[in-house]
């Protein structure tokens, strides 16, 4: 786990080395076990390349970053883990390949040198990386397939700049960022973000899940992105539930025995869900005799608690737990700490308590954690997508089965038909009636502390960013929906937070559930075994992990989520909120004096709460770090 960053700068040196140094050291949380940079000047332009390394794997100089292929025909900087290199070790030595050290970056560069692009597809792990090929003079930039790992590029005076975080890209930058309004306007309305390429800032984009660019350092044309990996929706008919519930019983575990694999102390981020309970009880599964830690954030005395829950599988496999408890003004602490952190605005104070696990962990000498995310988009969790679910029923003219469906899913806590009447109808609405169902349920697209006028004359487009899934075929509506859920609309926001906040301390964060064999197989199989006709989310993944994760955390209809006591916070914080929003930075398309009120009247309870009085006092201490 590291961070990485270069670029090409056509125009000759140019204190090239200079600003790498800065971006590494802006990156050192990322790695602050070892540094290392090279730049080349080429006929065209100087390419510099660097790295700032958390030793994982191989705590050996054997590891050290850049590193050149035998041959040197090609240079490597790399920020993951390649879980199953020994394997591909094995499988590249019988091709001649050797190698001089057991790090998992130098299976990486041979596999590429060996197979190209191609290798992609055979590696189980979380990667960003960039390879400099000195024959073909190309410098190619890929991300792995669920965008795990961040990579952010930009182009500027003919230079192309790439950079592991933010803070790393500014230092590389040698203009100021500026705001983009479109996403900015997304997310302070709607709370949508990190939903395509396009960042905060102006001209910076991301590296999309499961794509990859090539630079062609000749002429300095930066190619489109390629596509490397999609994830399969086509259904698979060949298994019967029993059997679907065997191979991803198998996959699952096969999965947490490669995210097992490590040099240094590792331990597991416990909610007390099922997601994160599987990886606890299955790395006890495994691993009889490793010594477990668990790290948890417990909202006690609170109803959001989860404790009950962590302490009931704690006991189960004999883990020794750490818990952190979080107040109102923990937070008012820790803010600016985290959004530097975070680079961009983000949804919810449930990310502080995220941060909080995380700086756990470090503190009792943990430097690997295993974590639950994605199995809620890969299982339909969260409320089961009815929409889809009930859609896919009708058009495949099970009308009693889609009837039947809304009426047991509604059954379940935090449910209801009309919930589910009402995402069903969304399903068909398109264009101007879909904003107009927004519009009659209370979610205005220009809400009174917005001033309209200075959108238009920039052209923002003011209405919720919709996405639907591209490839929608009858009777798969819910598998594309998860499809859309895994790379751009959801996942990638979670997966965001986790990086960045377990990098503040050094900390790598392993999500187990995220690899594209599990997605593929559970992308494949028939709707009703992700979702059963009773209702039951993760019904297969449930079922396979009967036997391993206690009966009552599976059979669980109460799950709560990650979730903070956000409206107690908020509101025991108001003043010192209140006094960071009347002294932030003007900006142009905001009214201030309406947004002070409408947050004054929200934390005193003159309005009914939402998460828009987060998203104000984020959006605000951001822009003020990062764009004043």
């Amino acid at each position: 786990m590291c961070g990485i960053a270069g670029g090409f700068w056509p125009r000759g040196l140019n204190r090239v080395e200079g600003r790498l140094q800065l971006a590494l050291e802006a990156m050192r949380l990322r790695g602050p076990d070892d540094q290392g940079s090279m730049a080349e000047v080429l006929a065209q332009g100087t390419l510099a390349l660097g790295q700032a390394r958390l030793s994982i794997i191989d705590l050996s100089p054997g590891g050290h970053q850049p590193m050149d292929s035998q041959d040197r025909h090609a240079v490597l900087v790399f920020n993951g883990e390649i879980y199953n290199y020994r394997e591909l070790r094995t499988e590249l030595s019988a091709l001649g390949r050797t190698f001089s050290s057991d790090s998992d970056t130098e299976v990486l560069l041979a596999a590429w040198q060996q197979w190209g692009s191609a290798c992609l597809p055979r590696l189980v792990g979380m990667f960003a990386f960039a390879v400099f090929d000195r024959e073909r003079s190309t410098l190619t930039c890929v991300r792995d397939a669920f965008g795990i790992k961040p990579l952010y590029f930009t182009q500027e005076e003919g230079s192309f700049l790439f950079a592991s975080d933010i803070p790393a890209i500014r230092a590389l930058k040698s203009s100021k960022f500026q705001l983009d309004w479109q996403r900015a306007y997304d997310y302070l309305v709607h709370g949508n973000y990190d939903s395509s390429t396009r960042t905060f800032l102006e001209g910076v984009d991301q590296m999309p899940p499961g794509h990859l660019v090539t630079l062609d350092l000749k002429s300095g044309q930066l190619g489109p992105l390629q596509s490397w990996w999609q994830p399969t929706l086509t259904e698979r008919a060949d298994l019967s539930f029993s059997a679907a519930t065997e191979l991803v019983r198998e996959t699952f575990l096969d999965n947490i025995r490669l995210h097992l694999r490590s040099d240094v102390p590792l331990g597991a981020a416990l909610s007390g869900g099922v997601d994160s309970s599987a990886v606890v009880c299955a790395m006890r599964h495994i691993e009889p005799d490793l010594p477990i830690h668990t790290f948890s954030y417990i909202a006690r005395g609170s109803a959001v608690s989860e404790e009950a829950w962590v302490d009931q599988i704690n006991l189960h496999v004999g883990a020794t737990p750490h818990k952190v408890v979080v107040s109102a003004q923990e937070l008012a602490r820790d803010l600016d700490d985290m959004i530097r952190a975070q680079g961009e605005p983000f949804g919810s104070t449930s990310i502080y308590a995220q941060y909080r696990v995380f700086q756990l962990a470090k503190q009792h000498g943990v430097t690997v954690t295993l974590d639950g995310q994605g199995a809620d988009e890969l299982l339909a969790g969260y409320s089961g997508y009815p929409g889809p679910r009930l859609r896919s029923l009708i058009e495949t003219g099970q009308l009693s089965e889609a009837w039947d469906f809304l009426n047991q899913w509604s059954q379940w806590p935090g449910r209801s038909r009309q919930l589910g009447a009402q995402q069903l109808l969304a399903e068909y609405a398109q264009g101007p009636v879909y904003d107009l169902l927004r519009r009659l349920s209370g979610r205005a697209d220009t809400p009174a502390w917005l001033d309209a006028g200075a959108l238009d004359e920039r052209g923002i487009v003011r209405r919720y960013p919709r996405q639907r899934a591209a490839d929608q075929a009858a009777g798969r509506r819910l598998v594309s929906e998860l499809g859309l859920s895994l790379t751009r609309r959801g996942l990638p926001a979670l997966l965001r937070h986790g990086d960045r906040n377990s990098m503040r301390f050094s900390v790598e964060s392993r999500v187990p559930f995220l690899t594209t064999g599990m997605a593929d197989l559970l992308l494949s199989l028939p709707e009703s075994y992700l979702i059963s006709p009773q209702g039951e989310t993760k019904h297969v993944f449930r079922a396979a992990m009967r036997g391993i994760v206690p009966d009552a955390v599976l059979d669980r209809r109460d799950k709560i989520g990650f979730s903070t006591p956000e409206q107690e916070w908020l509101s025991s914080m108001a003043p010192t909120a209140l006094a960071w929003l009347r002294d932030s930075s003007d900006i142009p398309f905001i009214k201030k004096d309406e947004m002070l009120k409408a947050f004054e009247r929200m934390t005193s309870g003159g309005a009914a709460f939402s998460w828009q009085a987060w998203r104000w006092i984020n959006f605000a201490r951001w822009h003020d770090h990062f764009l004043t």
